[in-house]
């Protein structure tokens, strides 16, 4: 049986909305809720990358042990993502909302209250397992919602929300950290996180029509060890280069591989049936697959740099963490500001046209990082990463725009949470890849003689060379973008 995912209006007509003003007020109110709620989830993950020195201080661990605060959040994410699909599907918009809201706010109060690092993870954990939901649900919201001509304009303004919050975040966790302890991050947090809950509860009603899937349980169990054993594994890398690995990083990501095998296995006989826990028909087309690919490239950079800009700043340039957080702000803020202009140009032009020449851009900003050193200027730091952000603001509203769009209405859902889990691994991919590359440059910088800041910074220097390689590559594969060659909107399932 074929997954309707239309509003109950809509699957009664067939028909989905034929302008921005023939949006039902109930779809207004539960998107807006989610771009609030996403704005406090994306500032509360972006918070914590000025803190981590901090936090290796205080609570005595190493940057290995640190970044998994930022991976942590990651495994989880890639473990839930994959069943948000079945998820959006079975459950009603109100109940998913509420779930998703609900275990965010009890990780945020956990990780507040955390009287150690294992208790401070475990809250964080937490927090991932209601982001996963709420990301691909208003993901999901947008395309069945808006119709494809303003598509992009919609996504602009939500890239908005993704860009402020980042920008926000460090700037914000900066103040904080400056005067109070790493508590206040969660603190803060909270009061924001219970209002959207109180207001989700009051006002989000169901606008989708649920239908009954079951779900495999083979296949989330597969799901769970694929996708966690690849980002543990990957994540391990950085902490074995210090001899601080549990378990030897091959091994896990032996057992993440085989078990994705029999995952895509299982979901390709499941689907025949409309069975799949993540349907995997998405990847038949052309423009999800290329969208998809350069999107994933540029994400791993872009982790990558996140995490290693806020550790040069502070340990190299010696900025206080507020410091880091006002350089982080303005090139997020430009993200923002440009992103409904971008939404718009799509619209118009489509992707191709944008994605070009945004990756270039975002290539040519990680190649001037690896001229930072311990005597750079500051103002040098702030352009390029002003360029860097204007080039990803190009990537990713048409990339997602354009991929997901390109999509058959019944697969929103599994197309969205395919981008997510992938977007999952490739930041731990990326965040691995610069950590290992970093502590091992550092670690031959040391033992070539260099004291402690030039080793670090010559480390640095690598894992930018690093990130301005992975650029090149997404830069080589925007020339096959293409806009999709004809909306799928109303198409049948099996079409």
């Amino acid at each position: 049986m074929t997954v309707d995912q239309r509003p109950a209006d809509q699957a009664a007509t067939g028909r989905g909305p034929a302008s921005d003003d023939a949006l039902p007020r109930q779809v207004k109110v539960v998107l807006g809720l989610l771009l609030v709620a996403s704005f406090v989830v994306i500032l509360n993950e972006t918070i914590m990358s000025v803190a981590l020195p901090r936090l290796m201080v205080e609570l005595e661990i190493t940057a290995a042990t640190a970044q998994w605060l930022t991976t942590g959040f990651l495994l989880t994410m890639a473990v839930v993502i994959p069943t948000t699909g079945l998820i959006l599907q079975r459950f009603t918009t109100r109940s998913v909302f509420i779930t998703a809201m609900s275990l965010f706010t009890v990780g945020t109060l956990l990780a507040a209250l955390a009287p150690g690092f294992g208790v401070l993870l475990a809250g964080r954990v937490i927090q991932a397992s209601g982001t996963a939901v709420m990301l691909p649900l208003m993901t999901t919201m947008v395309l069945n919602f808006v119709p494809a001509s303003r598509r992009g304009r919609t996504m602009g303004l939500i890239t908005v929300v993704i860009a402020v919050a980042p920008a926000v975040g460090p700037t914000f966790s900066g103040l904080i950290l400056s005067a109070l302890s790493w508590r206040w991050l969660f603190l803060v947090v909270l009061p924001i996180a219970l209002l959207s809950l109180a207001l989700g509860a009051a006002l989000v009603k169901n606008i989708t029509v649920p239908k009954r899937v079951r779900f495999d349980v083979l296949s989330i169990v597969l799901s769970a060890l694929a996708f966690g054993g690849l980002i543990y594994g990957l994540s391990s890398i950085g902490e074995s280069t210090q001899g601080h690995a549990p378990i030897p990083p091959l091994i896990p990501i032996g057992v993440g591989v085989a078990a994705l095998a029999l995952f895509v296995l299982r979901q390709l006989r499941l689907q025949r049936d409309d069975a799949a826990l993540l349907d995997l028909r998405p990847f038949r087309s052309r423009a999800f697959v290329l969208g998809v690919v350069v999107l994933l490239v540029s994400m791993g950079a872009l982790f990558g740099t996140l995490v290693l800009l806020p550790i040069y700043l502070q340990n190299v340039l010696g900025l206080t963490t507020l410091q880091t957080g006002l350089m982080l702000l303005p090139g997020g803020l430009t993200m923002g500001l440009i992103a409904p202009v971008i939404g718009r140009l799509f619209d118009r032009v489509g992707p191709r046209p944008l994605v070009i020449p945004g990756t270039f851009v975002v290539a040519g900003a990680l190649g001037l990082m690896t001229l930072l050193d311990e005597s750079s200027p500051i103002a040098l730091v702030l352009t390029i990463h002003v360029s860097l952000n204007i080039g990803l603001g190009f990537v990713m509203t048409p990339l997602m725009t354009s991929a997901l769009g390109s999509l058959e209405r019944s697969l929103y859902s599994h197309g969205s949470a395919i981008v997510n889990t992938l977007q999952q691994l490739a930041g731990a991919a990326g965040t691995a890849l610069f950590i290992t590359i970093m502590t091992t440059g550092t670690a031959a910088g040391l033992t070539a003689g260099l004291d402690q800041v030039a080793a670090q910074a010559s480390g640095i220097h690598t894992a930018f060379l690093w990130g301005a390689g992975l650029a090149l590559v997404a830069a080589a594969a925007s020339f096959l973008v293409r806009r999709p060659s004809g909306s799928t909107e109303g198409m049948p399932a099996g079409h």
